[in-house]
């Protein structure tokens, strides 16, 4: 063998391991896409809106704190919706997605994890946004002193995943539900050609393993997932749905895509909603 084809060999094999450590310290910036900046202000919408704070208790980085929008209802029987939005964006560019909710007249928490919006720390992780899941939750029993069985959590994509993790450890909330949701982060690379080189399951840091948590909750839960996703697969809903415990019900909606189910099948997704939060 020339030394040419040892010097190719060497350069490839190099790029290749530069490329497997990058992938392993930068994953978190292929999934988490935060944006700052606000779209709308609070003030400047047409409904009710008030901007809160939230403490993250035991935050390794000192005192931080989550900014969320509250959307108190127009109906007084106590319920409140408790809204994990994807990984875009942050509350301002999410809020057309409580439209549904806040029509059936239920009150409405949306929160922007650390990182995103005008929330507190640096990049987000797989471990910062459970932490401030529980947080929020923490804050809406204890402070707010709602009642638990009153708090049904709605996550919609990655947020999704936020959420079954949060339900699994809290079967005492009223109810759970799961918009676009993927059965896993390594599930999701397997469908990028792009990783098929590399050992994805032994670099994955951030895991979102949403499948192997389904079959521990035992709350009420409500999939939904649109036919037409180009985002995350339809047959992962189903899966999610199918290794589910609990009392559940699977909404297939047809022609919904990633972010327009409500706008599709507005009347079914209002009945299987009213349906799991009475």
């Amino acid at each position: 063998m020339g030394k040419g084809v040892l010097y190719a060999c060497f350069a490839a094999i190099t790029a290749y391991m530069s490329a497997t450590a990058l992938l392993w310290a930068s994953q978190s910036h292929f999934i988490f896409e935060p944006v700052r900046a606000l779209v709308v202000k609070p003030t400047e919408l047409a409904f009710p809106v008030a901007d809160v704070t939230i403490a993250v208790p035991g935050a390794k980085a000192g005192h931080q704190a989550l900014h969320a929008w509250w959307m108190p209802a127009s109906r007084s029987d106590g319920n409140l919706v408790l809204y994990f939005h994807g990984n875009e964006g942050n509350v301002s560019t999410s809020i057309g997605e409580t439209a549904l909710l806040r029509s059936l007249g239920y009150s409405v928490l949306v929160v922007d994890y650390r990182g995103y919006g005008e929330s507190d720390g640096a990049f987000p992780s797989e471990t910062t946004v459970y932490e401030d899941a529980e947080a929020t939750l923490g804050a809406l029993v204890h402070e707010w002193r709602i009642p638990p069985q009153k708090v049904f959590v709605y996550g919609h994509s990655l947020g999704a995943a936020v959420a079954i993790d949060l339900a699994s450890r809290h079967p005492e909330l009223g109810g759970l539900v799961v918009e676009s949701a993927f059965t896993s982060i390594y599930d999701m690379a397997r469908l990028e050609p792009k990783y098929g080189i590399f050992p994805v399951g032994l670099l994955l840091n951030q895991r979102f393993e949403s499948i192997k948590k389904v079959s521990q909750l035992k709350l009420p839960v409500l999939y939904i997932h649109g036919t037409a996703d180009r985002v995350v697969p339809y047959d992962m809903g189903l899966a999610l749905y199918e290794r589910s415990g609990g009392a559940k019900r699977f909404v297939a909606v047809a022609g919904g895509g990633h972010d327009d189910n409500a706008a599709v099948a507005p009347a079914e997704l209002g009945a299987a909603l009213r349906q799991l939060i009475r």
